[in-house]
């Protein structure tokens, strides 16, 4: 019984290999009708691997941002009074800006604070051993490190100390540490900045930044700041909130000799006529506001904005802008951007189906009489059909090969030659793979039928 069960399976077997070597043998001799067949399914694999891998390059890049930014992070940025958006908000009203008050009442009264960093940022000229270069100094407390997940790669960090006492203390970061020292160890060293001489206290990790989230999300090229205690930088460099006497001769001379409305700015006054010259009165640049979950990012943001209006005496100069929500948003655009290329790829994909149900057909109607032949010796219509249906589906699989080397190459040519970034995920081979063998299989079976359903006597009479 068991010998007679496997002699019956091996005889299954070998009919079948025997109907695929016929269809191999088929697909060899006409080998340059075969390859043109195979092009539409060969440019539409390769189109939906380079499609799918610049979607995940894309979100591979948003995943970064999201990092690089920090989790759950609030950032309100001011508004000048030079902004024409602004002018009218602004006449005849008095704020004071965006301050180490604000950040004060932000994290006293709003219970969902978990962190909050503020930030000054200057241009001086920095100095070290007779090296001279243009760099940016910022004012900053150890949360901002925290926020934005940033640590150092050597030194340690802003004691409360330094913080109160506005001590001249920085950590440097990486290109500036390259730069001034070179290969020394600068942890101890001065480097002065403006006309003040700062210790290096420790140095930043080395991070990357691209030029689209320092744009968007208001995110600092690390690498490149000079960072000093927010208190140093407002006692020993520049505090844009303080008045001097020499702003408020000058603001009188202004108004003297233009006269027109006069309007409160900062705690200075000015003619409404030199409003668009204003400089910028907000004592900080920026305000990061990490909060504890996710979801109590839009009520706090609402939440804060309501605050500082009413602590601006009613002047909405400032912004904010919660970065997760425009990184979302930008995965959405990017996403519905990559279905509607991949659609389009995908129709490669159906009109090479189409191409190999056409050249089936065509094979068909050619091979008439072999198929007579064949049904007359006493093959079975299955046998036909898996004939037929191996060819189609022999030249999808091989065009579908081709396909992904192609679509591997192109997805290394986009990243090389436009800096996008590109990734290959195993899934969008096996994906692609699987739609050619299945655009085979589906348009080859009906000209396989319909070989199948042949008259045997027509067949052997057709010319």
């Amino acid at each position: 019984m068991y010998s007679l069960i496997t002699s019956d399976m091996n005889g299954y077997f070998e009919k079948y290999f025997y109907n695929l070597n016929i269809a191999f043998e088929a697909v060899i001799a006409n080998r340059f009708r075969s390859v043109l067949t195979a092009l539409g399914i060969i440019f539409g694999v390769a189109a939906v691997i380079a499609m799918l891998a610049i979607g995940t390059g894309a979100r591979q890049e948003i995943l970064e941002q999201m990092k690089m930014v920090g989790v759950n992070n609030i950032i309100i940025r001011p508004l000048f009074a030079d902004d024409d958006s602004q002018d009218e908000t602004l006449r005849g009203r008095f704020s004071p800006g965006l301050s180490l008050s604000d950040v004060s009442s932000i994290r006293s009264i709003i219970p969902t604070v978990q962190r909050i960093s503020p930030e000054v940022e200057i241009n001086a000229f920095a100095m070290n051993d007779g090296i001279r270069r243009p760099v940016r100094v910022a004012g900053v407390t150890p949360d901002y490190f925290e926020v934005f997940r940033l640590g150092l790669s050597q030194g340690s960090m802003f004691t409360e100390e330094h913080i109160m006492r506005g001590t001249p203390v920085a950590i440097i970061g990486n290109n500036i540490r390259g730069i001034f020292f070179g290969n020394t160890d600068p942890i101890g060293k001065q480097i002065k900045a403006g006309n003040n001489w700062l210790t290096v206290i420790g140095v930043v990790e080395d991070r990357m930044v691209s030029d689209d989230a320092i744009e968007n999300l208001g995110v600092s090229e690390f690498n490149n700041v000079i960072y000093t205690p927010v208190q140093t930088l407002l006692l020993r460099f520049q505090d844009r909130s303080a008045i001097t006497l020499a702003e408020i001769q000058r603001s009188r001379r202004t108004s003297g000799m233009r006269g027109g409305n006069v309007v409160i700015v900062g705690g200075v006054a000015a003619s409404a006529n030199d409003q668009e010259k204003a400089q910028n009165y907000h004592q900080l640049d920026r305000i990061t506001v990490q909060v504890e979950n996710s979801d109590q990012l839009t009520t706090t943001s609402d939440v804060i904005r309501r605050m500082l209006i009413r602590r601006h005496n009613g002047v909405e100069d400032f912004e904010v802008i919660i970065p997760e929500l425009l990184l979302q948003q930008e995965q959405r655009t990017k996403d519905i951007f990559n279905i509607v290329l991949g659609a389009i790829a995908g129709i490669s994909l159906i009109v090479g189906g189409i191409g190999i149900m056409n050249i089936m057909l065509a094979s068909v109607m050619e091979r008439t009489k072999e198929i007579g032949i064949r049904l007359a010796v006493g093959a079975k219509k299955t046998d036909v059909i898996f004939q037929f249906l191996s060819e189609s589906t022999l030249i999808s699989i091989s065009g579908g090969i081709l396909g992904i080397f192609l679509g591997i190459g192109l997805s290394r040519g986009i990243t090389r030659f436009t800096d996008i970034l590109t990734i290959v995920s195993i899934e969008s081979v096996l994906i692609s793979f699987g739609v050619a063998a299945t655009v085979g299989i589906i348009f080859g079976f009906m000209p396989a039928r319909k070989a199948a359903e042949k008259d045997p006597v027509s067949s052997l009479r057709y010319e």
